[in-house]
């Protein structure tokens, strides 16, 4: 396979474009970047050189603490021939008042392209609407697109397919959930969602999901209880219950969410080959049980290294 000529395929398809929302992009444009993000993770298990950003800078800018999102990005840019600059706000001026137009202008002057974890969603629409270069969401409060595609790919390679799948997630309507519901629903997944009354996901993004799931055939569900979730399911997901931001409120989430550990009894509802899904980090005992995120249907860590991979895809379609 050219695989020059697939990269240019790519590009000619999405350069430029930034990569804020899962749903900014349609079922052919993310299973593209599947489909490239695998063949860039074949490359890198073969050796095979792929320096396509050869030349090209990436800027990221962490409002909030990371590790695999930092080294994640700051590898996948040193594969692909480029450099990433890590810039904490404390070190920036956007620290000390500088706007994100301003700074959004600048960077642009430098860089090929900016990446941005931080809080609020508008940040990212504001730094996106302001440069000149693509700008990725490595995660807002509202949003983890990166961390959907690398879940999608992962599931991709262990079913096959994403056709009768069948999804849940169980814990916090939170960034997560959010952004996977909504991928789920691009891609003909039926997803259900279990949290606690009072932790719902925003009604905005779950309306635009059954939207979405109408078009490709599927369900969204959203529901109280994490058993009714789980029956039959071939995927499933959680992510703590307290989200960096909310560590002030952890005991009383503690007890809010008591009843949504996913542990043996839960997915003893799933099917015998269900996935078992997290984002990472976790926290064996609160909102999963050791023996699941250790047990043999647990695909954490394959989440995890994909990461790299999907990142991969996106940097080299969108520099």
């Amino acid at each position: 396979m050219n695989h020059p000529t697939v990269v240019q395929q790519m590009k000619n398809k999405l350069q430029g474009k930034d990569f804020l929302r899962i749903g900014d992009f349609t079922k052919e444009e993310l299973m593209d970047l599947i489909e490239f993000a695998i063949k860039l993770k074949n490359m890198q298990k073969l050796g095979e050189p792929h320096r396509y950003l050869e030349g090209k800078t990436l800027a990221m800018i962490f409002e909030k603490s990371s590790t695999r999102t930092r080294v994640s990005f700051e590898t996948g840019m040193f594969q692909l021939g480029g450099a990433a600059q890590f810039l904490s706000s404390s070190d920036m001026q956007l620290g000390n008042g500088e706007t994100i137009a301003d700074t959004a202008k600048v960077l642009s002057r430098y860089v090929d392209a900016i990446m941005i974890r931080t809080f609020g969603h508008d940040i990212v629409v504001e730094m996106a609407e302001n440069a000149t270069v693509p700008v990725i969401n490595g995660l807002t409060d509202d949003a983890h697109p990166c961390q959907v595609l690398a879940d999608l790919m992962t599931i991709y390679e262990k079913k096959g397919s994403f056709d009768g799948l069948k999804f849940a997630f169980v814990g916090d309507g939170n960034n997560m959930s959010q952004s996977l519901l909504m991928g789920c629903a691009i891609m003909g997944i039926d997803c259900y969602i279990a949290v606690p009354e009072g932790n719902e996901v925003k009604q905005s993004v779950l309306k635009q999901a059954q939207e979405k799931a109408k078009l490709s055939g599927s369900s969204v569900v959203q529901t109280y209880d994490p058993h009714e979730a789980v029956k039959g399911v071939d995927i499933i997901y959680t992510d703590v219950w307290a989200s960096m931001g909310w560590e002030g409120d952890k005991e009383e989430r503690l007890k809010l969410f008591a009843d949504y550990q996913v542990n043996e009894a839960l997915v003893a509802g799933a099917k015998d080959d269900y996935l078992f899904m997290h984002c990472l980090p976790a926290i064996r005992g609160e909102e999963v049980a050791a023996e699941v995120i250790d047990g043999a249907n647990s695909v954490v860590f394959d989440q995890a290294e994909n990461r790299l991979h999907a990142q991969k895809a996106v940097l080299a379609s969108i520099v």
